[in-house]
């Protein structure tokens, strides 16, 4: 992680500003910084910083506006990115509707094409969000469009590089239409201010820009799928069918050990690479190999890519560092399974904005202190809400050791494009993060938005089941959500909603198996029905299935009007004790396999987190801890569960 940058140099000009410089130097300065950590190369160059900016209102139903591929314009403003201009961060902080914006910034040319690169080598740049269609120019040549507001795109601008130019200019045109319901926007809201659950929007630019020089023929995913009785299987893709036989070579090793290697022939641009690992046959050291949040064991990977030379010695055509955990998740006997033992899943609900930041992150510095707060909490898990989280945050949670949820965001309206956009946008974020080890679970629908009558309509039934269908497809090693919190079509964990603030209540519906099959067969907690068929009734009836309450509490601390919470204390010892009584119900229940809290932090005009919106706690972090685990003055720091 820590190699240096082969000939990039320091941005320059007026783009230069804070992020700007050496991706590889700052990475081995700050851990996790590498903005795919999961696929890394040593050439890399952060473009984040101060940019060229505008707003194009005008210019909101033409796929660009004349001359945009020059840059079109007015370039007003400055902003850093990759803050949002809603954002303070972003040095704009304009809150107002803008469906279109610009961005205009100049790139040395040695930060594209590094002094070392060979003929051949393609110049990338890579973006890791922009909402929500985004296009992009190099030197007035369009080299990318995209669309999804959550998920990364490539640019290969080689073949657009001004010949003899010193410098290259990149433009980047975002749409992001606050009025469009079926766009997916999650906690985005669609009215002029926000109002209830929904905060700021989020237009353009939100996580990190950067340059990237490759080989012609190089790695352009890289997925890991561990088996605990074996090893791994590293499904690798190449940017090319090979034009001639090359081999791939996987090298898992722990602590710079080696503990296993494959050497595979590939002539397919797709392959599957099995890795056994020899330890795993031991069941002692087995356990010493296995991710969990207690111990979230990292196994270090190196995949090279190689062809024949002409003296007979293999060249090294592309290699890649990466990392996997060992580690299996699934449902069994009304149990969370977490490498085949029940798991006691403590969660909290993490809506993602920052309010310097909005949805986008400070760094990963900060990524790292939100997994240190939440487990410092007591919690083991966190449902990312309504939101595809940085990379980094899951790179955090894989390397500290706390599970997620994967959620997207929802979008507001039913209908042929809502389906279309949501469905295309899910599946390449599961693609995405399918590798972290953290990640244990999918959540793709929420609280049936963006389907709001699943219950009658057969048209949005079939849509919530095709959609965990298509993720147990994609990726069949994970439980799925088929909707979450109510109104379930086929999930694999039975999520319930309930935000009563009578912790009597909680225990009559989840203290035992009558309680809870009255509230099966009644409208829900939230006056939903839980599932929508009779027969994923009965399923969920038998026991099977891992209840959970995956929302509950949302108790505020001294709320002000125009304040929305589910419940609001006037005290601490008030808001301590109630929410001691909450968390007891949940923990004493014989049926809860696992709940979710609302909230981690303070967000916008939600105040109902565990810690005020800037970070600190409302109660102290040991009585917090002590709330969600149970542990009394004294105890350990809290065993497997």
């Amino acid at each position: 992680m820590g190699a240096t940058v082969q000939g990039a140099g320091e941005n320059s000009g007026e783009a230069a500003g804070p992020g700007a410089g050496s991706g590889a130097a700052r990475e081995a300065a700050e851990e996790g910084a590498y903005p795919r950590p999961g696929l890394r190369r040593p050439r890399w160059e952060s473009l984040d910083g101060v940019w060229e900016f505008g707003f194009g209102d005008a210019g909101t139903a033409a796929p660009a506006a004349q001359g945009e591929e020059d840059g079109g314009g007015p370039f007003d403003h400055r902003i850093t990115v990759p803050f949002p201009p809603e954002s303070p961060a972003s040095g704009i902080g304009d809150t107002a509707p803008h469906p279109v914006v610009r961005y205009r910034r100049r790139i040395p040319h040695e930060v594209l094409v590094p002094a070392g690169s060979r003929p051949g080598d393609r110049a990338l740049i890579h973006f890791g969000a922009v909402d929500h269609r985004a296009r992009v120019w190099l030197d007035g040549q369009l080299v990318a469009e995209h669309v999804g507001g959550q998920t990364p795109f490539t640019a290969d601008v080689t073949d657009a590089l001004r010949p003899g130019a010193a410098e290259h200019v990149l433009v980047v045109r975002a749409q992001d239409d606050p009025a469009d319901l079926a766009q997916p926007r999650g906690k985005q809201d669609w009215q002029p201010r926000p109002h209830a659950v929904w905060y700021e929007r989020t237009t353009g630019i939100w996580q990190s820009v950067w340059a990237e020089s490759v080989p012609a023929q190089h790695i352009t995913d890289l997925a890991w799928i561990p088996d605990p009785a074996r090893g791994v299987t590293a499904e690798v893709t190449l940017a090319e069918p090979p034009a001639g036989p090359l081999t791939v070579d996987v090298e898992l090793s722990l602590d710079g050990k080696l503990l296993a290697a494959s050497s595979t022939d590939v002539r397919t641009p797709r392959s599957r690479i099995d890795v056994v690992i020899p330890a795993l046959r031991n069941g002692i050291d087995r356990e010493d190999l296995l991710w969990r949040p207690e111990r979230p064991t990292l196994l270090q990977a190196r995949v090279v890519v190689r062809a024949p030379g002409g003296s007979g010695d293999a060249v090294v055509v592309d290699a890649v560092d990466s990392y996997t955990g060992i580690r299996s998740a699934g449902v069994g006997g009304g149990a969370f399974l977490l490498n085949d033992r029940p798991y006691p899943v403590r969660s909290v609900l993490n809506q993602g904005y920052r309010p310097d930041t909005l949805l986008a992150s400070p760094g990963t510095a900060e990524l790292r202190r939100e997994v240190e707060l939440i487990k410092a909490m007591g919690f083991n898990a966190v449902r990312v809400h309504q939101k595809a989280e940085d990379p980094r945050f899951l790179y955090w949670a894989d390397r500290l050791g706390l599970l997620v949820w994967g959620e997207t965001a929802a979008g507001y309206e039913f209908g042929t494009q809502a389906v279309e956009l949501l469905t295309r946008e899910w599946l390449d974020l599961v693609r995405r993060d399918r590798s972290h080890p953290s990640v244990v679970t999918w959540v793709p629908m929420n609280e049936s938005w963006g389907a709001s009558d699943i219950a009658s309509d057969p048209a949005q039934r079939h849509f919530s089941l095709a959609l965990a269908h298509l993720t147990r497809a994609v990726d069949p090693s994970r439980p799925v959500l088929s909707n979450e919190g109510w109104e379930h079509t086929d999930s694999d964990i039975l999520g319930v909603h309930d935000y009563t603030s009578d912790p009597g209540v909680l225990t009559a519906r989840y203290g035992d198996a009558a309680g809870f099959a009255a509230v099966l067969d009644g409208p829900g907690p939230q006056g939903r029905v839980l599932a929508v068929t009779p027969a994923q009734t009965e399923r969920y009836r038998s026991g099977g299935v891992p209840l959970m309450i995956t929302e509950f509490g949302g108790l505020s601390l001294r709320a002000d009007d125009g304040d929305f919470s589910y419940t609001r204390t006037s005290s601490d010892t008030q808001y301590a004790a109630l929410l001691a009584d909450l968390f007891g119900a949940l923990r004493d229940s014989p049926l809860v396999a696992g709940f979710c809290y609302t909230q981690f932090r303070d967000t916008a005009q939600e105040t109902n987190g565990l810690l005020f919106a800037d970070g600190s706690p409302k109660l102290p972090l040991a009585v917090i801890r002590r709330i969600v685990t149970g542990e009394k003055d004294g105890d350990a720091g809290g065993t497997e569960g």
